[in-house]
């Protein structure tokens, strides 16, 4: 019963969905049962592995220093956009870094945590080498946003992932 319904609830949900979009007949019934039998198989391929959180608390610790990155970059861009009133004294560019991190959970937060920063943009990261490659808006240290981004924000992430 579960490879043929892996989520009944699912299921179930989507053919009464079905039904309220359309009118009730025996043919729109088989019909959304079908589609809703398929859909449940589908999104049982889609389920991801299991989460392997092996720490909390650098994640909380995380959390934490994003913030504070969140609210002092969000200044930064701020002050260099008023203060240059255009793209005269930045340097944008992009930096590759290579990182150790490899869990796809983890990759994922990295991503978020990058695209919530203003002023970086996570443009690509290539599994088989492990690099990332970052937009910044303002590129002054390329050196030092690797360490930065190695130390502040991928550290903790291996700790709790790795």
């Amino acid at each position: 019963m579960t490879r043929l319904l892996p989520h009944p609830l699912l299921t179930l949900a989507l053919v009464l969905m079905w039904l309220l979009l359309t009118r009730f007949s025996l043919g729109h019934l088989l019909l959304g049962s079908a589609v809703a039998v398929l859909a449940g198989q589908a999104f049982a391929r889609l389920e991801p592995q299991p989460l392997r959180l092996r720490a909390i608390w650098p994640l909380v610790v995380l959390a934490a220093r994003v913030s504070v990155d969140i609210l002092w970059s969000n200044a930064a861009v701020a002050r260099r956009m008023v203060r240059d009133g255009g793209p005269g004294g930045r340097r944008s560019g992009f930096v590759e870094i290579g990182l150790r991190l490899r869990d796809p959970v983890g990759l994922a937060l990295l991503a978020l945590v990058v695209a919530a920063t203003p002023g970086t943009a996570w443009i690509d990261y290539d599994p088989e080498t492990g690099v990332l490659l970052l937009h910044v808006f303002d590129l002054q240290d390329e050196d030092g946003l690797r360490a930065a981004i190695r130390t502040r924000y991928e550290a903790p992430l291996l700790e709790a992932f790795g």
